[in-house]
């Protein structure tokens, strides 16, 4: 249950989607001055190098961050959407020598948006991710402002719903790797629900031709529905999920070629922003004709 890293998967398609709408929605919460306790329930090692042997083995980042980056500087008139702006220039200022060679996770993302009065606590069961976790954290010197527990997430984060201040975001991005996962999303965020109703809550969920990927949106969404919650559906795919052969007749299999976010009680505004973002990520981050990007929400 531990061979999943995120290393080699970090600043793929995948992330830039899933922190597009992190930094968005935390944003918004953000701009009353009451006290946010943030939660990452899958929180990983917290900081990653994109020209360290796990993400050059995948070479998913050069389809993904670099890659969007590179376009956009080659198209300097272009007009980048706020929401864009914004998580670029959070990702930028990790690299103060402007390499692009560190990429934030989650957490040093939420690390660098929350203020004195705010809380970030953050899963992570992996052993080595988590001692990883800790050290990064530790450099911070926040103090109790941000904790890590080795710890399931899933089920830890009962302990801290609802928050005292009332007003939290919780992140949920599993590897996905269990096959159990997708029910363990839908569990977590009904006790969730139960427990704390007026949350902000992000589920990251892959795009794949599997029974429980294609079914987990869909609960999502009778979850939010049933506790009267608003919902939005944020989705990205860079290629077709088709298994296709070689020259030499051997199958090639697509790897990730979508996903999403699930956001209940989202900020009002996220759609209206997520919607030229999104347009622009696709358009360059296509890796083949099937690329496209949807937003949906209950509010439109």
């Amino acid at each position: 249950m531990f061979s999943y890293r995120h290393a080699f998967h970090a600043g793929n398609h995948a992330d830039v989607l899933k922190h597009l709408v992190l930094v968005a929605s935390a944003g918004h919460l953000l701009q009353k001055d009451t006290a946010v306790h943030f939660f990452d329930t899958h929180a990983g090692a917290g900081l990653y190098r994109l020209d360290g042997d796990y993400a050059r083995t995948s070479g998913e980042a050069d389809e993904g961050f670099a890659r969007l980056v590179k376009t956009l500087e080659g198209q300097a008139g272009q007009a980048i959407p706020s929401a864009l702006q914004d998580y670029l220039a959070l990702v930028a200022s990790f690299d103060s020598k402007g390499q692009r060679s560190v990429y934030p996770g989650s957490p040093f993302i939420l690390s660098r948006l929350m203020r004195p009065q705010d809380r970030l606590k953050l899963f992570e069961l992996h052993p080595t991710d988590t001692k990883t976790l800790r050290a990064n954290v530790a450099q911070l010197e926040a103090g109790t402002r941000i904790s890590v527990s080795q710890e399931d997430g899933f089920e830890a984060l009962k302990k801290f719903l609802p928050p005292p201040s009332r007003r939290a975001l919780v992140l949920c991005d599993p590897s996905y790797e269990l096959k159990n996962d997708y029910a363990r999303v839908s569990d977590m965020v009904a006790d969730a629900l139960k427990r704390f109703a007026t949350g902000t809550y992000l589920v990251w969920y892959p795009i794949i031709p599997r029974t429980e990927a294609h079914e987990l949106p869909k609960r999502l969404k009778t979850l939010s529905e049933r506790a009267g919650r608003l919902w939005l559906n944020a989705t990205l795919t860079v290629k077709s999920s088709k298994i296709t052969r070689d020259e030499d007749g051997e199958l090639q299999r697509p790897g990730l070629p979508a996903s999403g976010m699930w956001v209940i009680n989202p900020p009002f505004t996220l759609a209206s922003q997520l919607d030229p973002a999104l347009a622009l990520i696709a358009k360059h981050l296509a890796q083949n004709q099937h690329a496209s990007y949807s937003v949906e929400s209950s509010a439109r």
